[in-house]
């Protein structure tokens, strides 16, 4: 060992100085780590808080925003009353002011037509004529029978008159006189009737010529010459029809309830298919004052000037016509009602935003509009297009009115 009192080597001592410089610099490293890891563990757990406070916060609006959308928005609408007047548009047929069918009085065969279809005659104009060959024997022979009962009642009043003379010498009896004079009487008798049977044939005669029986159109023609004719109209066609189409009738059947505002007078407007954009004027001539049980409507019957001839019988016309309005009744949306097992409903919302069904009874169907006869009040704010699955007291959102 070495001296303790001597010195030792400065390369010994140099090593030595280094070696506690060394064991000092590794008792300071730990001191630096420690440090740093503290700072990183602080930034760590602040960014974990900050996460979740900012997931906790997004969670907190998502769930307000699906809180706010569960609340449905709707549109309002208040009911309103008027008075203006409403349109209904229903079909109507077109008939001729007057129409005739011509049938044959007497048999035979047509000998000649004078007019076609849609030819204009005037009244007592002639259509068509009829020969009739046996009507015209029969008619020769009643006049031949009259002609010999009158010869027959000359003969029975000469010898009335002459036993009447007799009877003055008391040549003859009463009773033969009076005979004479009775049998004068029933030969006159006969001579009328005879006469009357020639005048009936006559009569039938004049139906030989087929006339019209007032001014308008031949709108069929069932006929022609040489066709056997039948006398009567059973089963038979008629041989022509005329039609007076200077006004038109309109008929229409009218739901019963818009009867009561029917009025002679009533103005209407007619549109036909082969017509498009013309309006033809109408006006209300009377009902049949009684509702058809099928169909739980009126007759209702229209007359339409035809000045040109453009209105044809048969014809298929939309009516529309311009009822006055109900001041009494309310109208909403037809898209507010709801059918649900108690009847009709309509969904209200109340000063706090909740729904309130309410139940109705339903007025006119007006197509975008249905009247309503009883079950709200002008002031009520009816929903438009109410949910199917809309409860009473469930919470809304009103939506703002367009352009606000």
């Amino acid at each position: 060992m070495p001296d303790e009192g001597r010195a030792l080597p400065e390369s010994y001592q140099t090593h030595a100085e280094g070696h506690q410089r060394g064991q000092r610099a590794r008792h300071r490293r730990p001191r630096h780590l420690s440090l740093a890891g503290g700072v990183v563990a602080i930034l760590a757990v602040s960014a974990a808080a900050w996460g979740i406070h900012d997931r906790a916060q997004s969670e907190t609006e998502l769930a307000n925003w699906t809180t706010a959308q569960a609340v449905p928005t709707v549109a309002l609408a208040t009911p309103t009353t008027s008075k203006a007047a409403r349109s209904l548009v229903l079909p109507g047929d077109v008939k001729a002011f007057y129409e005739a069918p011509i049938y044959a009085r007497v048999s035979g065969y047509l000998a000649s037509w004078s007019v076609d279809i849609g030819a204009r005659v005037h009244r007592g104009q002639t259509l068509g004529l009829i020969d009739t060959p046996d009507l015209d024997q029969d008619l020769v022979q009643a006049q031949a029978d009259l002609a010999t009962a009158e010869a027959r009642a000359q003969y029975a009043a000469l010898t009335a008159k002459r036993w009447h003379t007799l009877l003055a010498t008391n040549s003859v009896s009463q009773q033969s006189a009076d005979e004479k004079q009775g049998d004068a009487l029933a030969v006159n008798a006969e001579v009328a009737a005879q006469r009357a049977h020639v005048e009936r044939l006559r009569a039938l005669e004049s139906f030989k010529r087929l006339a019209a029986p007032f001014d308008g159109v031949v709108i069929s023609r069932n006929t022609d010459i040489g066709a056997l004719i039948n006398a009567g109209s059973g089963a038979a066609m008629p041989l022509f029809k005329v039609a007076d189409m200077h006004q038109m009738r309109v008929y229409v059947r009218v739901p019963q309830a818009d009867a009561a505002a029917l009025s002679p007078g009533l103005h209407a407007t007619l549109t036909e298919p082969q017509y498009p954009g013309q309006i033809f004027p109408a006006t209300l001539e009377t009902t049949s004052l009684s509702v058809a049980a099928e169909s739980r409507t009126v007759l209702v019957e229209f007359s339409a000037p035809n000045p040109a001839g453009k209105l044809w019988a048969g014809t298929f016309a939309e009516v529309k016509l311009s009822l006055p309005g109900d001041s009494k009744m309310l109208q909403v949306p037809a898209s507010a009602l709801i059918f649900r097992a108690p009847g009709a409903q309509l969904a209200t919302v109340n000063a706090q935003n909740k729904v309130v069904l309410k139940d109705v009874v339903i007025g006119k169907n007006l197509g975008s509009e249905i009247e309503i006869e009883s079950g709200i009040s002008a002031d009520d704010r009816v929903i438009v297009s109410p949910l199917d699955t809309i409860e009473d007291g469930e919470a809304v959102r009103v939506a703002a009115p367009p352009g606000v």
